[in-house]
């Protein structure tokens, strides 16, 4: 249907972005599905069915074309972006000195440069239409050092400090920008975390987490954390000395993570 919206999910092979594009799909939007496995965003969309239209696109865009390329596809698709869904990214575990620089600008490129860039193709026309969405997926690691996840949880810093920007930029535009911040959930990228799966039954899932970020995302809320454990945990680190919560993460990642490790969609 021509007046559908539409929504532009990043990293939608698995885990939060698989959800979300499902979550998406039930409200009524068409989808543009993104991520390097094109098998994994074929099936997807075969599960889906065709209530809705659904577009895939298989690009990495850890490359430094990939943001362009996608925009590309974009203009060949005729599509224009109603929502933009910032999932896609990759995570690195143990002491930073032991990690490999191609890894850590793999995730520069995935976790920021891809993720602003987008935001920026996005933007103009959404403010042109005085209307749009933007979803950034972060992290409750976004509002803390974690030793062991140094990178991914600076890179989590960074899109949290860059959605609360540009969500006051934006104020009277019709356009509104959120983070999603999920503590630890049950996605392929967190089990191939080294001791995450003590966590056990603190670990969210991945459909409850993406129905929040669709809520929040279309109530034009700035930040969401889902979970009553991570709310509170972020309070807590908010009214506490900064040496104390370095103290505790780092005794945290100590004794959970171990070796070092990559993951990402």
């Amino acid at each position: 249907m021509a007046d559908r919206r539409v929504a532009l999910i990043t990293g939608a092979s698995s885990g939060i972005g698989a959800e979300l594009a499902r979550e998406f799909a039930r409200n009524g939007f068409d989808l543009v599905l993104s991520a390097r496995r094109t098998d994994r965003l074929r099936a997807l969309a075969d599960q889906i069915g065709g209530a809705v239209e659904v577009d895939v696109v298989g690009v990495d865009l850890s490359k430094s074309r990939g943001p362009a390329r996608l925009q590309e596809h974009l203009g060949d698709l005729g599509r224009t972006v109603d929502v933009l869904v910032n999932n896609a990214g990759v995570a690195l575990s143990g002491p930073f000195q032991d990690y490999r620089k191609a890894d850590v600008r793999d995730l520069l490129d995935l976790n920021i440069r891809a993720l602003t860039e987008l935001t920026m193709a996005v933007l103009p026309g959404m403010v042109a239409r005085r209307s749009g969405r933007i979803l950034n997926v972060a992290s409750v690691a976004a509002f803390q050092p974690v030793p062991g996840l140094s990178v991914y949880a600076a890179t989590k810093a960074y899109v949290l400090s860059l959605t609360e920007s540009l969500a006051e930029d934006l104020r009277d535009t019709g356009v509104t920008v959120t983070a999603l911040c999920p503590g630890p959930t049950r996605t392929e990228m967190m089990d191939e975390i080294p001791g995450l799966e003590l966590a056990g039954p603190l670990l969210a899932d991945a459909r409850s987490v993406a129905r929040e970020g669709y809520q929040a995302c279309m109530a034009g809320e700035v930040i969401r954390i889902p979970g009553l454990v991570n709310q509170a945990s972020v309070t807590w680190s908010r009214y506490q000395p900064r040496w104390l919560v370095r103290m505790i993460s780092g005794m945290a990642a100590r004794s959970l993570l171990g070796n070092g490790n990559r993951s990402g969609p």
